[in-house]
């Protein structure tokens, strides 16, 4: 009897998560249609139709939170591990090699392009650890609701992604408000490696003991920062390429910080260091091949 009671709600589960991304497509494609209504700047219509679809992909990869139920602490470790070999892989081949490139065509000599990208490496790691540092000290909203706070390293885990989804909306307005041919294959590109981002961060906050629908939310709502920084930085396109090259060190450092100062140490807490290890390589490849192969 209990056994058909969870296969009946693992179904509803299912279907619940495939209707929403049913709404969530036909959302965007409603978003989109109303779009090409709107009376913008050509580029800067394709900067926000590109940044978009990045939110859509993030939106996306938080879905299947919906219909995972209980979670051992070996797999909540492992994927711990997956989300630290993803940032791993993010911050140097999305953030870092990208970073010394647009320092370069900014006429940056190979010497100065390393000293600007390790400069704003490590303000953004302090800048990130000065939001640790308030936060360790501040009281959990969990806490005072009388429920099992969510640990502060998860949430420096969930905004470092978000810092990093920055840097990303920031080279899709660049692209678009610069005319440049490939900025929809960039914009395509940069979407679909949002897809275990938003996923990450919906397992881990839901692993940690948040609701399924809220940690899908936070997840969803991850890749919003991404069509905002693409109009601003299609308007103000010649500013904001120069201003790229420190964008992806800075979401670099912090990511840098917060995966080797918090969730690598967090997913090896309870014995699990092989499970988490091998999540690691497991996310670091992924993340390296969609990187790489979408570039």
């Amino acid at each position: 009897m209990r056994s058909d009671i969870l296969a009946l709600g693992s179904v509803r589960l299912l279907r619940l998560a495939l209707g929403l991304i049913l709404v969530i497509v036909g959302t965007a494609l409603l978003v989109a249609q109303g779009l090409s209504w709107v009376a913008l700047e050509p580029r800067m219509l394709r900067a926000l139709e590109g940044g978009a679809i990045c939110a859509l992909g993030t939106a996306l990869g938080a879905v299947p939170v919906l219909v995972i139920r209980g979670m051992p602490v070996a797999v909540s470790d492992g994927l711990l591990g997956f989300g630290a070999g993803i940032m791993l892989a993010a911050t140097a081949f999305s953030l870092i090699v990208p970073g010394l490139g647009a320092a370069h065509d900014l006429g940056f000599t190979p010497w100065g392009a390393g000293a600007l990208v390790s400069f704003g490496i490590l303000l953004g790691a302090a800048g990130l650890f000065l939001v640790d540092t308030l936060v360790s000290r501040g009281p959990q909203l969990s806490e005072v609701a009388g429920k099992p706070a969510i640990p502060s390293n998860i949430w420096l885990f969930v905004i470092a992604i978000i810092a990093h989804n920055i840097p990303e909306g920031m080279a899709v307005g660049v692209s678009a408000g610069g005319g440049l041919a490939h900025a929809d294959s960039l914009a395509m590109g940069i979407a679909l490696q949002d897809v275990p981002e938003g996923l990450v961060i919906a397992l881990v906050l839901a692993s940690a003991g948040m609701s399924r629908l809220k940690a899908f939310l936070i997840g969803a709502a991850s890749g919003l920062v991404e069509p905002v920084f693409a109009v601003l930085c299609a308007w103000l396109v010649e500013v904001a390429a120069s201003l790229l090259p420190v964008g992806l060190a800075l979401a670099a450092g912090a990511m840098l910080l917060v995966v080797t100062h918090e969730i690598i140490p967090e997913s090896r807490r309870n014995g699990h260091e092989k499970i988490a290890s091998f999540g690691l390589l497991v996310g670091f490849c992924l993340m390296m091949v969609m990187d790489t192969a979408l570039a």
